[in-house]
Protein backbone atom coordinates (compact mmCIF):
# COMPACT_ATOMS: atom_id res chain seq x y z
CA UNK A 1 0.00 0.00 0.00
CA UNK A 2 1.53 3.46 -0.79
CA UNK A 3 2.28 5.67 1.76
CA UNK A 4 0.75 9.05 -0.40
CA UNK A 5 -2.36 9.47 0.30
CA UNK A 6 -4.64 12.61 -0.36
CA UNK A 7 -5.32 15.56 1.83
CA UNK A 8 -8.26 15.50 3.83
CA UNK A 9 -9.33 18.13 1.49
CA UNK A 10 -9.15 16.29 -1.19
CA UNK A 11 -11.37 13.42 0.63
CA UNK A 12 -14.29 16.11 1.11
CA UNK A 13 -14.51 16.73 -2.25
CA UNK A 14 -17.91 15.39 -4.13
CA UNK A 15 -18.07 12.63 -7.07
CA UNK A 16 -17.80 14.55 -10.47
CA UNK A 17 -21.03 14.04 -12.54
CA UNK A 18 -19.95 15.84 -15.41
CA UNK A 19 -17.02 13.42 -15.36
CA UNK A 20 -18.92 10.18 -14.92
CA UNK A 21 -21.33 11.62 -18.04
CA UNK A 22 -18.22 12.11 -20.27
CA UNK A 23 -16.72 8.57 -19.20
CA UNK A 24 -20.25 6.84 -19.94
CA UNK A 25 -20.43 8.67 -23.17
CA UNK A 26 -16.89 8.01 -24.41
CA UNK A 27 -17.41 4.20 -23.42
CA UNK A 28 -20.20 4.06 -25.96
CA UNK A 29 -18.75 5.96 -28.51
CA UNK A 30 -15.20 3.66 -28.71
CA UNK A 31 -18.22 0.83 -28.67
CA UNK A 32 -19.47 1.87 -32.51
CA UNK A 33 -22.42 3.13 -31.11
CA UNK A 34 -24.07 6.58 -32.20
CA UNK A 35 -24.44 8.82 -28.99
CA UNK A 36 -26.77 11.34 -28.76
CA UNK A 37 -24.97 14.18 -25.89
CA UNK A 38 -27.88 15.84 -23.81
CA UNK A 39 -26.38 15.92 -20.81
CA UNK A 40 -22.88 18.56 -20.81
CA UNK A 41 -23.61 22.12 -21.54
CA UNK A 42 -21.06 22.26 -23.94
CA UNK A 43 -22.09 25.20 -26.74
CA UNK A 44 -22.07 23.84 -29.82
CA UNK A 45 -21.42 26.79 -32.31
CA UNK A 46 -18.36 28.49 -33.12
CA UNK A 47 -16.75 31.52 -31.33
CA UNK A 48 -17.85 34.63 -33.50
CA UNK A 49 -15.28 35.54 -36.44
CA UNK A 50 -14.23 38.64 -35.35
CA UNK A 51 -13.20 37.52 -31.56
CA UNK A 52 -10.98 34.39 -33.47
CA UNK A 53 -9.50 37.50 -35.28
CA UNK A 54 -8.56 39.53 -32.59
CA UNK A 55 -6.97 36.38 -30.58
CA UNK A 56 -5.22 35.65 -34.34
CA UNK A 57 -3.98 39.50 -34.14
CA UNK A 58 -3.00 39.48 -30.48
CA UNK A 59 -1.46 36.00 -31.05
CA UNK A 60 1.48 37.86 -33.45
CA UNK A 61 2.15 40.34 -30.67
CA UNK A 62 5.24 39.60 -28.53
CA UNK A 63 4.03 41.30 -25.96
CA UNK A 64 1.03 39.14 -24.96
CA UNK A 65 4.29 36.02 -24.74
CA UNK A 66 5.04 37.28 -21.91
CA UNK A 67 3.63 36.57 -18.44
CA UNK A 68 -0.08 38.64 -17.80
CA UNK A 69 -0.37 41.29 -14.92
CA UNK A 70 -1.32 39.34 -11.90
CA UNK A 71 -4.53 41.36 -12.02
CA UNK A 72 -5.44 40.94 -15.59
CA UNK A 73 -5.06 43.46 -18.34
CA UNK A 74 -6.25 46.72 -17.52
CA UNK A 75 -7.99 47.05 -20.78
CA UNK A 76 -9.91 43.81 -19.99
CA UNK A 77 -11.16 45.19 -16.40
CA UNK A 78 -11.98 48.28 -18.70
CA UNK A 79 -14.41 46.22 -21.29
CA UNK A 80 -15.87 44.62 -18.06
CA UNK A 81 -17.01 47.67 -16.74
CA UNK A 82 -18.09 49.39 -20.03
CA UNK A 83 -20.27 45.53 -20.88
CA UNK A 84 -21.78 45.90 -17.58
CA UNK A 85 -23.12 49.75 -17.80
CA UNK A 86 -24.07 49.51 -21.63
CA UNK A 87 -26.20 46.58 -20.89
CA UNK A 88 -27.48 47.05 -17.64
CA UNK A 89 -27.43 50.65 -16.55
CA UNK A 90 -24.71 49.07 -13.33
CA UNK A 91 -20.83 51.59 -13.14
CA UNK A 92 -18.24 49.66 -11.41
CA UNK A 93 -14.44 50.37 -10.34
CA UNK A 94 -12.42 48.64 -13.24
CA UNK A 95 -9.76 48.64 -10.47
CA UNK A 96 -11.34 47.67 -7.21
CA UNK A 97 -14.73 46.33 -8.56
CA UNK A 98 -13.61 43.73 -11.12
CA UNK A 99 -11.67 40.80 -10.81
CA UNK A 100 -10.34 38.62 -13.99
CA UNK A 101 -10.68 35.16 -13.72
CA UNK A 102 -9.20 31.89 -15.61
CA UNK A 103 -13.17 30.69 -16.16
CA UNK A 104 -15.70 31.75 -13.81
CA UNK A 105 -15.67 27.91 -12.74
CA UNK A 106 -12.54 29.02 -10.96
CA UNK A 107 -13.78 32.27 -9.00
CA UNK A 108 -17.15 30.51 -7.68
CA UNK A 109 -14.58 27.89 -6.11
CA UNK A 110 -11.86 30.54 -5.03
CA UNK A 111 -14.61 32.78 -3.34
CA UNK A 112 -15.61 29.80 -0.65
CA UNK A 113 -11.92 29.38 -0.39
CA UNK A 114 -11.82 33.36 0.51
CA UNK A 115 -14.78 33.51 2.91
CA UNK A 116 -15.31 30.59 4.68
CA UNK A 117 -13.61 29.59 7.55
CA UNK A 118 -13.58 25.56 8.91
CA UNK A 119 -17.25 24.65 9.98
CA UNK A 120 -18.84 27.85 8.35
CA UNK A 121 -22.21 27.57 7.06
CA UNK A 122 -22.56 28.31 3.04
CA UNK A 123 -26.38 28.53 1.57
CA UNK A 124 -26.68 26.72 -1.27
CA UNK A 125 -29.36 25.98 -4.06
CA UNK A 126 -30.89 22.19 -4.28
CA UNK A 127 -31.07 21.50 -6.91
CA UNK A 128 -27.50 23.67 -8.33
CA UNK A 129 -24.10 23.66 -9.90
CA UNK A 130 -22.26 21.01 -8.32
CA UNK A 131 -19.41 22.66 -8.53
CA UNK A 132 -20.34 25.17 -5.98
CA UNK A 133 -20.02 22.04 -3.52
CA UNK A 134 -17.00 21.71 -4.85
CA UNK A 135 -15.51 25.12 -3.36
CA UNK A 136 -17.02 25.00 0.08
CA UNK A 137 -15.62 21.41 0.64
CA UNK A 138 -12.08 22.93 -0.41
CA UNK A 139 -12.31 25.23 2.18
CA UNK A 140 -14.20 23.21 5.06
CA UNK A 141 -17.19 24.41 4.80
CA UNK A 142 -20.83 23.03 5.61
CA UNK A 143 -23.50 23.54 2.68
CA UNK A 144 -27.00 24.39 3.81
CA UNK A 145 -29.25 23.51 1.22
CA UNK A 146 -32.08 25.80 -0.36
CA UNK A 147 -34.58 23.61 -1.98
CA UNK A 148 -35.72 24.98 -5.50
CA UNK A 149 -39.05 23.51 -6.37
CA UNK A 150 -41.57 24.19 -8.88
CA UNK A 151 -44.14 25.58 -6.98
CA UNK A 152 -41.90 28.38 -6.02
CA UNK A 153 -40.95 28.74 -9.53
CA UNK A 154 -37.71 27.33 -8.80
CA UNK A 155 -36.90 30.42 -6.19
CA UNK A 156 -35.26 29.52 -2.81
CA UNK A 157 -37.91 30.11 -0.11
CA UNK A 158 -35.99 33.20 2.35
CA UNK A 159 -38.61 33.02 4.91
CA UNK A 160 -38.24 28.81 5.45
CA UNK A 161 -34.58 28.87 6.89
CA UNK A 162 -34.33 28.54 9.80
CA UNK A 163 -33.15 31.20 11.67
CA UNK A 164 -30.35 29.83 13.46
CA UNK A 165 -28.72 28.75 10.03
CA UNK A 166 -29.35 32.24 8.93
CA UNK A 167 -27.62 34.05 11.68
CA UNK A 168 -24.68 31.61 11.16
CA UNK A 169 -24.42 31.24 7.23
CA UNK A 170 -21.23 33.42 5.94
CA UNK A 171 -22.19 32.77 1.95
CA UNK A 172 -24.93 32.25 -0.43
CA UNK A 173 -25.06 30.96 -3.94
CA UNK A 174 -27.90 32.19 -6.76
CA UNK A 175 -27.66 31.35 -10.08
CA UNK A 176 -30.31 32.57 -12.17
CA UNK A 177 -31.26 31.84 -14.93
CA UNK A 178 -30.56 28.62 -13.50
CA UNK A 179 -28.77 25.59 -14.15
CA UNK A 180 -30.48 23.37 -14.13
CA UNK A 181 -34.32 24.64 -13.56
CA UNK A 182 -33.89 27.31 -16.31
CA UNK A 183 -36.19 29.37 -14.41
CA UNK A 184 -35.37 33.09 -14.09
CA UNK A 185 -35.48 35.40 -11.20
CA UNK A 186 -37.07 39.02 -10.71
CA UNK A 187 -35.76 42.30 -9.65
CA UNK A 188 -38.04 42.12 -6.84
CA UNK A 189 -36.40 38.52 -5.69
CA UNK A 190 -33.32 40.02 -5.81
CA UNK A 191 -34.26 43.09 -3.25
CA UNK A 192 -35.60 40.60 -1.03
CA UNK A 193 -31.78 38.75 -1.37
CA UNK A 194 -30.05 41.80 -0.80
CA UNK A 195 -32.74 42.59 2.11
CA UNK A 196 -32.09 39.35 3.46
CA UNK A 197 -27.97 39.31 3.35
CA UNK A 198 -27.84 42.72 4.65
CA UNK A 199 -29.70 41.88 7.41
CA UNK A 200 -27.78 38.44 8.27
CA UNK A 201 -24.43 39.46 7.19
CA UNK A 202 -24.05 37.00 4.51
CA UNK A 203 -22.09 37.73 1.33
CA UNK A 204 -23.93 36.68 -1.94
CA UNK A 205 -22.46 34.75 -5.02
CA UNK A 206 -24.45 35.25 -7.85
CA UNK A 207 -23.99 33.30 -10.81
CA UNK A 208 -24.47 34.83 -14.06
CA UNK A 209 -23.45 32.58 -16.58
CA UNK A 210 -26.77 32.38 -18.52
CA UNK A 211 -27.41 35.86 -18.22
CA UNK A 212 -27.86 36.79 -22.07
CA UNK A 213 -29.97 33.64 -22.49
CA UNK A 214 -33.40 34.60 -21.84
CA UNK A 215 -36.45 33.60 -23.77
CA UNK A 216 -40.08 35.10 -24.51
CA UNK A 217 -38.67 38.71 -24.77
CA UNK A 218 -38.34 38.58 -20.62
CA UNK A 219 -36.02 41.30 -19.36
CA UNK A 220 -31.93 40.52 -18.37
CA UNK A 221 -31.77 41.03 -15.41
CA UNK A 222 -28.76 41.16 -13.25
CA UNK A 223 -28.22 40.71 -9.51
CA UNK A 224 -25.64 44.62 -9.50
CA UNK A 225 -28.81 46.53 -11.05
CA UNK A 226 -30.34 45.89 -7.57
CA UNK A 227 -29.85 48.78 -4.71
CA UNK A 228 -27.57 47.72 -2.28
CA UNK A 229 -25.81 44.65 -3.99
CA UNK A 230 -22.56 45.77 -4.42
CA UNK A 231 -22.89 46.37 -0.11
CA UNK A 232 -23.60 42.31 0.04
CA UNK A 233 -21.80 40.45 -2.62
CA UNK A 234 -20.71 39.82 -6.26
CA UNK A 235 -21.75 38.47 -9.91
CA UNK A 236 -19.50 35.96 -11.72
CA UNK A 237 -19.89 36.50 -15.91
CA UNK A 238 -18.06 33.81 -18.25
CA UNK A 239 -18.11 34.85 -21.82
CA UNK A 240 -18.13 30.42 -22.12
CA UNK A 241 -21.72 30.57 -23.24
CA UNK A 242 -22.93 33.83 -24.21
CA UNK A 243 -19.70 34.02 -27.26
CA UNK A 244 -19.17 30.28 -26.90
CA UNK A 245 -16.06 30.85 -25.61
CA UNK A 246 -16.17 27.21 -23.75
CA UNK A 247 -12.33 26.62 -24.26
CA UNK A 248 -11.19 29.94 -23.93
CA UNK A 249 -11.31 29.91 -20.11
CA UNK A 250 -12.17 33.15 -19.54
CA UNK A 251 -14.80 35.15 -16.93
CA UNK A 252 -14.62 38.16 -14.43
CA UNK A 253 -16.38 38.20 -11.01
CA UNK A 254 -17.28 42.05 -10.50
CA UNK A 255 -19.25 43.81 -7.24
CA UNK A 256 -18.35 44.02 -3.48
CA UNK A 257 -14.57 45.76 -3.18
CA UNK A 258 -13.61 43.70 0.02
CA UNK A 259 -14.85 39.92 -1.80
CA UNK A 260 -13.05 41.40 -5.08
CA UNK A 261 -9.55 42.60 -2.88
CA UNK A 262 -9.82 39.05 -1.36
CA UNK A 263 -10.32 37.15 -4.92
CA UNK A 264 -7.48 39.17 -6.24
CA UNK A 265 -5.01 38.10 -3.42
CA UNK A 266 -5.61 34.69 -3.39
CA UNK A 267 -5.00 34.75 -7.40
CA UNK A 268 -1.49 36.88 -7.13
CA UNK A 269 -0.31 33.68 -5.15
CA UNK A 270 -2.15 30.73 -7.22
CA UNK A 271 -1.83 31.79 -10.82
CA UNK A 272 -0.38 34.93 -13.39
CA UNK A 273 -4.03 35.67 -14.72
CA UNK A 274 -5.02 34.34 -18.04
CA UNK A 275 -3.01 34.47 -21.21
CA UNK A 276 -3.38 38.22 -22.57
CA UNK A 277 -4.17 37.09 -26.33
CA UNK A 278 -7.29 35.13 -24.93
CA UNK A 279 -7.81 38.43 -22.90
CA UNK A 280 -7.69 40.72 -26.01
CA UNK A 281 -10.45 38.35 -27.55
CA UNK A 282 -12.33 39.01 -24.80
CA UNK A 283 -11.96 42.65 -25.26
CA UNK A 284 -13.51 42.07 -28.40
CA UNK A 285 -15.60 39.88 -27.77
CA UNK A 286 -17.76 42.49 -24.49
CA UNK A 287 -16.68 45.49 -26.61
CA UNK A 288 -17.39 44.67 -30.41
CA UNK A 289 -21.01 43.74 -32.35
CA UNK A 290 -23.53 42.07 -30.54
CA UNK A 291 -25.75 40.62 -32.93
CA UNK A 292 -24.11 36.97 -32.48
CA UNK A 293 -25.36 37.15 -28.98
CA UNK A 294 -28.61 37.78 -29.65
CA UNK A 295 -28.48 35.29 -32.51
CA UNK A 296 -27.42 32.78 -29.86
CA UNK A 297 -30.33 33.38 -27.34
CA UNK A 298 -32.78 33.23 -30.47
CA UNK A 299 -31.15 29.87 -31.59
CA UNK A 300 -31.39 28.62 -28.04
CA UNK A 301 -34.93 29.23 -27.54
CA UNK A 302 -35.41 27.98 -31.08
CA UNK A 303 -34.30 24.70 -29.94
CA UNK A 304 -35.89 24.49 -26.73
CA UNK A 305 -39.23 25.25 -28.62
CA UNK A 306 -38.00 22.16 -31.01
CA UNK A 307 -37.29 19.81 -27.96
CA UNK A 308 -40.44 20.42 -25.98
CA UNK A 309 -42.70 20.12 -28.95
CA UNK A 310 -41.28 16.42 -29.53
CA UNK A 311 -41.44 15.94 -26.21
CA UNK A 312 -44.92 16.25 -26.44
CA UNK A 313 -45.29 14.32 -29.65
CA UNK A 314 -44.39 11.17 -27.32
CA UNK A 315 -45.96 11.50 -24.48
CA UNK A 316 -43.83 14.01 -22.19
CA UNK A 317 -45.08 17.26 -20.79
CA UNK A 318 -42.29 19.81 -20.75
CA UNK A 319 -42.51 23.02 -18.86
CA UNK A 320 -40.52 25.41 -21.31
CA UNK A 321 -37.56 26.91 -19.99
CA UNK A 322 -37.08 30.64 -19.18
CA UNK A 323 -33.73 31.04 -19.74
CA UNK A 324 -30.22 29.16 -19.71
CA UNK A 325 -29.67 26.63 -22.51
CA UNK A 326 -31.07 23.55 -20.56
CA UNK A 327 -34.70 22.02 -20.24
CA UNK A 328 -35.43 20.65 -16.90
CA UNK A 329 -37.60 17.53 -17.51
CA UNK A 330 -39.79 15.53 -15.05
CA UNK A 331 -39.38 11.76 -15.35
CA UNK A 332 -41.90 8.85 -15.37
CA UNK A 333 -43.01 7.66 -12.27
CA UNK A 334 -41.52 4.40 -10.84
CA UNK A 335 -38.02 5.41 -11.90
CA UNK A 336 -35.07 7.07 -10.07
CA UNK A 337 -33.80 10.15 -11.75
CA UNK A 338 -30.21 8.00 -12.25
CA UNK A 339 -32.39 4.64 -13.27
CA UNK A 340 -33.88 6.73 -16.01
CA UNK A 341 -31.08 8.28 -17.41
CA UNK A 342 -29.43 5.10 -17.19
CA UNK A 343 -32.51 3.76 -19.21
CA UNK A 344 -32.17 5.97 -21.89
CA UNK A 345 -27.86 5.72 -22.15
CA UNK A 346 -28.60 1.96 -22.22
CA UNK A 347 -31.25 1.28 -24.83
CA UNK A 348 -31.40 4.81 -26.50
CA UNK A 349 -28.09 5.92 -26.59
CA UNK A 350 -28.89 9.29 -25.28
CA UNK A 351 -27.26 11.11 -22.49
CA UNK A 352 -28.92 13.23 -20.15
CA UNK A 353 -27.60 14.37 -16.63
CA UNK A 354 -29.60 12.95 -13.79
CA UNK A 355 -31.38 15.65 -11.28
CA UNK A 356 -30.27 14.17 -8.49
CA UNK A 357 -26.83 14.95 -9.59
CA UNK A 358 -27.49 18.71 -8.60
CA UNK A 359 -28.93 18.01 -5.28
CA UNK A 360 -31.64 15.97 -3.53
CA UNK A 361 -34.31 17.94 -4.47
CA UNK A 362 -33.22 17.69 -8.17
CA UNK A 363 -34.68 13.83 -7.68
CA UNK A 364 -37.51 13.18 -10.33
CA UNK A 365 -36.09 15.13 -12.86
CA UNK A 366 -33.51 14.59 -15.69
CA UNK A 367 -31.72 18.15 -17.67
CA UNK A 368 -31.37 18.42 -21.24
CA UNK A 369 -29.26 20.36 -22.67
CA UNK A 370 -29.66 22.10 -25.72
CA UNK A 371 -26.06 22.28 -26.98
CA UNK A 372 -26.81 19.71 -30.14
CA UNK A 373 -28.39 20.14 -33.61
CA UNK A 374 -31.94 20.32 -33.57
CA UNK A 375 -32.15 17.21 -36.03
CA UNK A 376 -30.21 15.74 -32.95
CA UNK A 377 -33.10 16.89 -30.11
CA UNK A 378 -35.46 15.73 -32.64
CA UNK A 379 -34.06 12.07 -32.97
CA UNK A 380 -33.29 11.86 -29.40
CA UNK A 381 -37.44 12.63 -28.60
CA UNK A 382 -37.89 9.83 -31.07
CA UNK A 383 -35.65 7.39 -29.60
CA UNK A 384 -37.28 7.74 -26.22
CA UNK A 385 -40.52 7.42 -27.83
CA UNK A 386 -39.70 3.98 -28.94
CA UNK A 387 -39.46 2.94 -25.52
CA UNK A 388 -43.25 3.44 -24.71
CA UNK A 389 -42.79 4.95 -20.93
CA UNK A 390 -45.04 8.32 -20.96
Amino acid sequence: MSFIQPAQRLRRLPSQLFARLVASTQNLQSAGHDVINLGQGNPDLPTPAHVVAAAHRAVDNPATHKYSPFGGLKVLRDAAATWYEREFNVVLDPETEICILIGAKLGLQEISLCLLDEGDICLMPDPGYPDYSSGVALAGGHAFPMPLLAEHRFLPDLSAIPKEVAQAAKLMFLNYPTNPTGAVASPAFFREVVAYAGEHNIAVAHDLAYGDLVFDSRERVSFLQTPGAKSVGVEFCTLSKSYNMAGWRIGFAAGNTAIISAMNLLQDHLNCSQWGAVQLAAVEALTGPQESVRALCAEYERRRDIWVDAAGEIGWELRPSAGSFFVWCPIPKNFTSESFADLLLRECHVVVAPGVGFGPAGEGYVRVSLTTAPERLREAAQRIGRLQVF
